[in-house]
């Protein structure tokens, strides 16, 4: 866990001027754990450095993760008044590369978008390849490579298309701080579409489920029926009335990728149970309508015969992959609890927690603090000490660690910013109060 001290000096570099003093040569970084990189220095801003590593490559990193000498580095740059950050747009299309701008604005100057629109641009598609006898037919759009097992027409894969590329749209633009860009390696998203849920299920998929997002080869893998694709005649044709919501969890955490092992559960979970519940039609999200958003959805589980009750918080905010999956693998239904009860906790900590005109900042200090360590893992891999193999396995040298990636500690190292000094009973107590407030009686053990 991060200690208070940590969150102090993280909102004293609020204070921080932004700086651009272009690139000063190779020289030692230390990061607060003691490991070293060496880089140059590009820019700063109000509470991030941007280093050039000797690959060329350039990496933004909280200036939090530094040593004090480092920081006091940085702030001896600083010739510069602060320029001000560009305002967030609360209405309107998500830009292809907006995230690292309107992610990275000072936490009291993010805002909920009104609504996420995909633009036309994102879903234009571009046939790649076309073999019937090898069932493999490639598409592209904007951000995702579509590997298909059968030909479909340019209208029907726009179609689908458009609620992978919105889902990401929404993933960009929300204030959680999480900036899309496809996995280590890859161009664009990857997605296996397949014929039928056989050639699904032989592929890996999942018995139960209607699609899934496999962090382990970087793929989604869904079913024609689970994106409303059906046989009409010869041809494939895309179901209107379908209902997308289990695509949108999935693709949520296909654009979490480089975040999930730093992630507990309950927010994994409960980020793409909150991006489903948002209402959608036709490649757009009403991002605003999130209060009915909940209320609906704690209506239908009600209706399926969930209550409307988080259980212990402590239990379940730090429970960890193992129990988890152990629980989930019961049956169905102890999963839809867990991601009943995760949505429940991360709708509060968006919107309920806190004083009027600062609700939702501890979450998204905390997702900054993760996105941290999303950066902090490029930049050691960015290192040239770092060898990467095919297999996925790497090496490095003995006094030059990666981040902490241990599922039994990575997700929970954050988790005092959301805490802020309160114990888990008294943010239990806050939750069901908020809650009353909009209406909905939740209770907690």
């Amino acid at each position: 866990m991060k200690p208070t001290h940590h969150v102090l000096l993280a909102l004293m570099l609020l204070l921080f001027p932004c700086v651009s003093a272009g690139q000063t040569g190779l020289r030692p970084w230390k990061d607060v754990q003691g490991r070293i990189i060496q880089a140059s220095f590009v820019s700063a801003a109000a509470d991030s450095v941007t280093l050039r590593m000797a690959d060329g490559s350039e990496h933004k990193i909280p200036l939090a993760r530094f040593s004090a000498e480092d920081q006091a580095f940085v702030k001896s740059l600083a010739k510069t008044p602060a320029t001000p950050a560009p305002p967030a747009t609360a209405q309107g299309t998500a830009p292809a590369d907006s995230a690292a701008s309107l992610n990275r604005l000072p936490v009291e100057k993010r805002v909920w978008p009104d609504n996420v629109l995909v633009s036309s641009r994102a879903v234009e598609i571009q046939p790649v390849e076309e073999s019937a006898p090898a069932r493999r037919f490639v598409y592209r759009s904007e951000a995702f490579e579509f590997t298909s097992q059968a030909k479909l027409a340019g209208s029907v894969m726009k179609e689908v298309a458009r609620t992978f590329e919105a889902t990401r749209a929404l993933v960009t633009t929300l204030p959680w701080g999480v900036v899309c860009r496809p996995p280590e390696g890859l161009e664009r998203y990857q997605a296996a579409l397949y014929e039928t849920r056989g050639d699904y299920i032989a592929a890996g998929g999942p018995e139960n489920s209607g699609g899934v997002y496999s962090s382990g080869d970087k793929i989604f893998k869904v079913p024609f029926p689970s994106i409303g694709l059906e046989m009409r005649g010869k041809t494939y044709f895309k179901n209107d009335s379908y209902d997308g919501g289990t695509l949108i969890h999935e693709i949520t955490h296909q654009m979490m990728h480089d975040y999930l092992p730093f992630l507990p559960k309950w927010v994994i979970e409960g980020a793409a149970e909150y991006t489903e519940m948002l209402p959608y039609n036709a490649g757009k999200f009403r991002t605003d309508a999130h209060k009915t958003g909940i209320r609906d959805h704690a209506q239908e589980m009600q209706k399926r015969g969930y209550a409307l009750d988080i259980g212990n918080l402590e239990t379940h905010m730090t429970m960890n992959r193992s129990t988890w999956d152990g629980i989930a693998d019961t049956n169905n239904r102890a999963m839809g609890e867990l991601y009943f009860r995760s949505v429940l906790v991360l709708y509060f900590f968006c919107h309920l927690d806190g004083p009027e005109g600062k609700k939702g900042h501890r979450f998204l200090r905390f997702m900054d603090a993760v996105h941290g360590e999303t950066e902090a893992l490029r930049a050691f891999f960015a290192d040239p000490r770092v060898k990467r193999f095919p297999d996925g396995r790497f090496q490095y040298p003995t006094n030059f660690p990666p981040p902490d990636m241990k599922p039994e500690t990575a997700p929970f190292k954050h988790i005092d910013l959301l805490l802020d000094s309160r114990g888990y009973s008294q943010i239990a107590q806050e939750l069901v109060a908020a809650y009353k407030d909009i209406g909905l009686k939740v209770s907690a053990n």
